[in-house]
């Protein structure tokens, strides 16, 4: 990297910040009895450096700014003291990698495992994790996709609050643990994504500001305020601070691929704007010569991103999390139409088959949540394979007052109904970790900031729910979970001795047999998807036909019933039979769709018996 401590081939480190803002900077190291300053160099451009032999791996280092306040290095490796303590040098060299033999997996084989590191098991570590990848394969998961680990203020936090974007936070282990994780899930044939925020920084720790003011611009806003200067005057090295942490992560971590938090926040008018260059680095790059995957999250539905070459290959972006199918399928299983639920509260069903062959529900169409604006691009000439599929993540739970999971809002039979539809379309899916054995515990919104960030989060949060009628009242608003209670993040961490219990080892072979059934019978078809090989019809109120055609002229057909009223005369739509729910019933379709019940079939083309 063209900035932080780097090790040279001589045995000593050089140390290099970009500090426009800032006079003189000095190099700070640490031992247990002194404090060493060095003066750095003052170079063109706002860049400091100094070359030294007093440094040494695991050296703890700080920079003096103006001979006063003293910050951690921007691109931080690790923080054993949290983001206000110094930094650690670490050799990117010195880990041993056993993992050579891997180079990735296909996308289309992708089965996605989101989870929360500090509450995904009882030691909060990377560790944890580590034991419970077995679990996962047995499942039936490809790839584990954590929630961001870069350094965050406290003990406990989502991720999405992270101010040093290069440093795994020290609170789930070490850079050497996160590493062997990572080596150990490629030993079991799991992928690793990571969720990585480039839209701002978190409100406490962050000290680009002081040293590195044309960081930030205010000729943009997001909702944490001043945009990130990825277009203005002095942005290239702002601009090659994202593209290098990116680079970061899938070289010297080995992750397989990226998931790009709220891009939407991103605001770039340049031509490649920042997305383009990550992707073309990352590429041209480590992508070269292993699978590595860039998926989006973007409200604004932008299908360019999304764009194929001739050969069917993602241009940029593999895929986007694709929220409109969940709206489509939480208004159906639950009745609920509030928030942007409203903008599918008008035939679900409708919206429901559109992202299921289509791409996106919203394609340059009328929002009524948004006032009437218009959102969304065109995705039907796009794959199936270019959209993420979910019925549960941390945003669609934790955001909710009380961080319910679907299980406990919705009738049983209308989870299990959208599940099997989920799981065996041929857009990749998305499990939220408990989700297969239907945990009852909410996932809510925690943090750990210091008392009078403290204090405004918590009336935040409780004031964000006031227009719901739920919560209109004083009092009912108090009940809202504390962010800031250590109770709060207990709360939401998985109890494993729930999976012990008759309902949730039926709900684990639930999904264990979906995704069996997904990989043997589905997958194959998925490499190379034609564009505009989908269709779909609405039956009566909540019925749907969708079909797709694979690979090789394969047919892949789906009858279902989202609703309580059954649905007759329905007319077969294939010969073989995939999978039917609910799974008591008979085999030979009787061209009747009960309550809540989905038909899969699956023909074969020219390819062979499908």
């Amino acid at each position: 990297m063209p900035f932080g401590a780097e090790p040279q081939s001589d045995g000593t480190w050089r140390f290099r910040l970009w500090a426009p803002g800032a006079h003189t900077v000095d190099l700070c190291l640490d031992d247990s009895s002194k404090e060493t300053l060095l003066p750095l160099k003052k170079e063109a451009d706002g860049w400091f450096s100094i070359t030294t032999d007093r440094a040494r791996q695991g050296t703890l280092y700080r920079y003096r700014i103006d001979g006063g306040q003293r910050v951690p290095d921007p691109v931080s490796r690790f923080q054993p003291q949290d983001v206000h303590g110094p930094t650690q040098a670490v050799d990117p060299e010195a880990w041993e990698w056993k993992d050579a033999s891997w180079h990735g997996r296909p996308w289309e084989e992708a089965v996605i495992y989101e989870l929360h590191v500090g509450t995904f098991t009882e030691a909060g570590t990377y560790a944890g994790v580590k034991q419970r990848l077995d679990e996962l394969v047995d499942l039936g998961i490809t790839a584990i996709e954590l929630m961001p680990l870069s350094d965050f203020p406290g003990r406990r936090n989502w991720g999405y609050d992270g101010v040093l974007p290069f440093a795994p936070d020290s609170i789930y282990g070490t850079p050497e643990e996160l590493k062997d994780l990572v080596q150990s899930a490629h030993a079991r044939g799991l992928m690793v994504f990571l969720d990585v925020v480039y839209n701002h920084f978190g409100p406490d720790g962050n000290f680009l500001h002081l040293y590195a003011p044309a960081f930030f611009t205010d000729r943009h806003h997001t909702p944490w305020g001043a945009a990130i200067n990825f277009d203005g005057p002095d942005s290239a090295p702002v601009r090659d601070f994202f593209i290098h942490n990116a680079l970061y992560w899938i070289e010297e971590y080995h992750v397989d691929g990226l998931r790009l938090d709220a891009v939407h926040a991103i605001i770039d008018d340049s031509q490649p704007d920042i997305l383009q260059d990550i992707a073309r680095a990352i590429l041209t790059g480590p992508g070269a010569t292993r699978q590595v995957h860039l998926v989006l999250e973007n409200e604004h539905n932008a299908a360019r991103y999304l764009e194929r070459d001739v050969a069917h290959h993602p241009r940029w972006y593999v895929a986007q999390w694709n929220d409109d199918i969940h709206h489509a399928l939480h208004v159906l299983t639950t009745g609920e139409q509030g928030g942007y639920y409203e903008d599918f509260a008008d035939h679900p069903v409708h919206h429901l088959g559109r992202c299921l062959t289509e791409g996106f529900a919203y394609q340059d169409d009328l929002s009524r949540y948004r006032h009437g604006a218009r959102r969304g691009e065109t995705s039907r000439h796009l794959p199936a394979t270019a959209f993420v599929s979910f019925l549960q993540n941390h945003d669609q739970i934790g955001n909710r007052a009380m961080g319910e999971r679907i299980t406990r809002i919705a009738p049983e039979d209308a989870v299990r109904a959208a599940t099997a539809i989920l799981l065996l379309a041929p857009s990749p899916p998305l499990l939220f970790m408990g989700q297969e054995w239907g945990a009852s515990q909410p996932f809510l919104f925690f943090c750990d900031f210091g008392p009078e960030l403290a204090t405004a989060v918590t009336e935040g949060r409780r004031n964000e729910f006031a227009r719901f009628p739920e919560f209109s009242d004083e009092n009912a608003r108090a009940r809202i979970p504390d962010p800031n209670d250590e109770k709060t993040f207990l709360r939401t961490r998985l109890d494993r001795e729930s999976l012990r219990t008759e309902t949730a080892q039926t709900w684990f072979r639930f999904h264990r047999e979906l995704l069996g059934l997904r990989a043997r019978e589905i997958v194959p078809w998925l490499r190379n998807l034609p564009a505009r090989n989908a269709e779909y019809e609405t039956l009566d109120d909540r019925g749907l036909r969708a079909h797709w055609q694979l690979a090789d002229g394969t047919m892949l057909t789906l009858l279902a019933n989202m609703g309580e009223q059954t649905i007759t005369d329905v007319a077969r739509p294939g010969e073989r039979v995939l999978y039917h729910l609910p799974s008591g019933t008979t085999t030979d379709f009787d061209n009747t769709l009960p309550p809540w019940s989905v038909w899969w079939f699956l023909d074969a083309g020219r390819g062979g018996r499908a």
